[in-house]
């Protein structure tokens, strides 16, 4: 397979098509064999990304238009069009939008896919394998986009923002 650059979004045209109230995910980095995730995210007037923490993976944030405020644990970050914010794993935050809505752009390696594999063989004798139904995860997958949390009891998705149906 030969790889080409090409255009896959003009972020002026999601932002003139998505209403003022739209929430979540307009555009998603969906190519095959790519190495980046990158969504682009509206969040409505006072809308709000509750306080979460990715463990695995930094996060770029580039304001797009809007405006609004990433929380951290020791204040807060004001953002505005065309500010770049560097979202570092392991640190917790919270994003709200300010009266005008916040549509922003994330980058960051793609997270790998989830795997189901096969149990493994009994490293002696005197183990044995029980089987048994793995735990349901439902819970924890996003309503809008369908990510899985890696939070056991998450309140709003880290990709999209979409509250959870329980929290």
């Amino acid at each position: 397979m030969n790889s080409v650059p090409r255009v896959l979004a003009v972020l002026d045209e999601l932002l003139r098509d998505a209403t003022r109230d739209e929430r979540g995910a307009l555009w998603q980095l969906a190519e095959q064999g790519r190495e980046l995730d990158a969504n682009l995210v509206r969040l409505p007037p006072g809308g709000e990304v509750g306080a979460h923490q990715e463990d695995v993976l930094d996060v770029l944030l580039v304001v797009v238009a809007g405006n609004g405020r990433i929380d951290a644990g020791d204040g807060s970050l004001e953002l505005t069009p065309t500010t770049v914010a560097w979202l570092p794993r392991t640190s917790r935050r919270a994003l709200a939008a300010g009266p005008d809505g916040l549509t922003y752009l994330t980058v960051h390696r793609r997270r790998p896919g989830l795997t189901i594999k096969s149990a493994a063989a009994p490293a002696a004798p005197a183990l044995s394998y029980e089987g048994g139904e793995t735990p349901c995860m439902l819970d924890r997958v996003c309503p809008e986009c369908g990510r899985l949390s890696q939070d056991p009891e998450p309140v709003f998705c880290s990709r999209c923002g979409e509250r959870f149906d329980g929290g």
